[in-house]
């Protein structure tokens, strides 16, 4: 099965790729891999929510950062698909980074950043399979409580 039906199956659509709120473009290739830039959770032009993670009022709550970090991961995919024209010619992803702004006593980093590795296993199966890191910060780009980043190899 391709990834581009694996999508279609799912019933996910891969929004526009994001402009860049800075000077860098939101993927590049060398060789057999793309690289994104750090995504946020915009949909449909619109940073979906902001501030920090954690437990209680005011906080963004853990699982709707690992929504957000859903997010994230099909704008990284959006912006691979921009370089490439198809996530068919996508062999693994190889790795996830994860930020999250935290809460200072908030550790659960890694079940945030689960949004992401969970949408890219539906999407890839065993070929999604990646390593990964979840790092908690203090902030991130315009205040996104979650920000995701891929490399993936091609065939």
């Amino acid at each position: 099965m391709n990834h581009e039906q694996r999508l279609a199956e799912l019933g996910i659509t891969l929004p526009e790729v994001a402009a860049p709120v800075a000077a860098y473009v939101p993927a590049v290739q060398t060789g057999r891999y793309v690289y994104t830039s750090g995504q946020l959770p915009f949909a449909e032009g619109t940073l979906q929510a902001t501030g920090k993670v954690g437990e209680g009022e005011g906080l963004v709550s853990p699982d709707a950062a690992a929504d957000y970090a859903r997010t994230c991961a099909l704008n990284a995919l959006a912006a691979v698909r921009s370089i490439t024209g198809s996530l068919d010619s996508i062999s693994r992803i190889v790795k996830v980074v994860g930020f999250v702004a935290s809460d200072p006593s908030f550790t659960g980093q890694p079940g945030v950043i689960n949004g992401a590795s969970t949408v890219l296993g539906e999407i890839f199966g065993d070929a999604g399979l990646h390593a990964r890191s979840a790092v908690g910060v203090a902030v991130l780009p315009m205040d996104s409580p979650v920000e995701v980043e891929l490399v993936v190899e091609l065939a």
